[in-house]
């Protein structure tokens, strides 16, 4: 009888105790998030995404009352960063910055990865490229550049900004298509990037860059380069002098870098819930505005659904643009 009587006391004990485990983990999952979470930058420390990342990580923290600590993790053009959050535990506490080199990657051949393998939680930052000639150009305007563009036989000017196959090389390859022009009409010159492109134009190594206006900033504010038109659909709130190129040659032509917040797939619903009502605040506060703007950074707001169709649209669009220029390997 006292053995039975033991094993039941034992038995209330341990369904007590699990009952107890499964109330602490009901009540931890109700206020979400209860412990610190981690942000993940596939890009270096010092460039525009890892400053956008700390700047929303640091007005995250507010919003849900637990440290977000951001980690860079490099490597592979961006390969590597954008498989660690979406192998991730799907728990939400691992999110990350998606750029918009996740609908190149894979037509490259890179990466198995695509859009489709992250849960979207919000668009926060997008920009436009702008045509950058050096001020020593004789092209004082686009209409210039597009002519002379047309005139000259092929591969006689000369572009630079980024890799080849990168994202302002497909830039240029949509513009010189959309006037009627192969894709290698204007030889691309690859870099390690808009400075060192920058840098180039100024000195006479090249004709063109087509870059962000922020990334072209520097050289402009010198005096050093001119920004002739600006690959969108409407003019920049930010620098309202540069036109479109509609607007000025009539080519109807637009394309953009973008940044957003994500989380690996199967992110329960009440999480990413949380997480883009908490990211739709910090996009709309004063001092995210503010970092932004300083910067020159566009900004462009989308919820977890809208930044889904932000990327399936560039992945189609990237996929078309590398194909006509041969780079595309799946």
């Amino acid at each position: 009888m006292a053995h039975s009587t033991r094993r039941g006391l034992a038995g209330l004990a341990t369904a007590a105790l699990a009952h107890s485990a499964t109330l602490r983990q009901a009540q931890a999952q109700a206020r979400y998030p209860s412990r610190p979470l981690q942000m993940i930058v596939p890009w270096g420390a010092g460039g525009g995404t890892d400053a956008t990342a700390r700047i929303v990580a640091a007005l995250l923290e507010k919003e849900l009352k637990q440290p977000v600590n951001v980690v860079n993790r490099t490597g592979g053009s961006g390969v590597v960063g954008h498989a660690a959050i979406a192998s991730a535990q799907p728990d939400g506490y691992t999110i990350g910055i998606i750029t918009v080199e996740i609908a190149m990657m894979h037509w490259q051949g890179l990466t198995e990865l695509t859009y489709a393998n992250y849960t979207p939680l919000g668009l926060v930052n997008r920009d436009a490229p702008g045509i950058q000639v050096s001020s020593a150009s004789p092209y004082k305007d686009i209409t210039a550049l597009a002519e002379a563009i047309k005139a000259s036989p092929p591969g006689r000017l000369k572009a630079s900004g980024t890799g080849q196959g990168g994202i302002w090389h497909l830039a240029l390859v949509g513009w010189l298509q959309a006037m009627g022009l192969k894709p290698d009409h204007v030889r691309w010159v690859p870099s390690n990037g808009a400075a060192p492109g920058m840098q180039d134009l100024v000195a006479g190594g090249v004709d063109i860059v087509p870059c962000s206006i922020p990334e072209a900033r520097a050289m402009i504010d010198a005096g050093r380069a001119r920004s002739l038109a600006i690959m969108a659909p409407a003019r920049d709130p930010q620098f309202p002098d540069i036109p479109t190129l509609k607007e000025t040659i009539g080519v109807d032509y637009s394309t953009a870098v973008w940044r957003g917040i994500g989380a690996p797939l199967r992110l329960p619903a009440e999480q990413a819930a949380t997480l883009t009502a908490a990211l739709k605040r910090v996009y709309e506060s004063a001092e995210y505005k503010d970092f932004m703007r300083s910067r020159g950074f566009g900004m462009d707001w989308a919820d977890g659904a809208g930044f889904r169709s932000v990327m399936a649209e560039t992945d189609k669009a990237m996929g078309e643009a590398m194909r006509a220029a041969g780079l595309a390997k799946t």
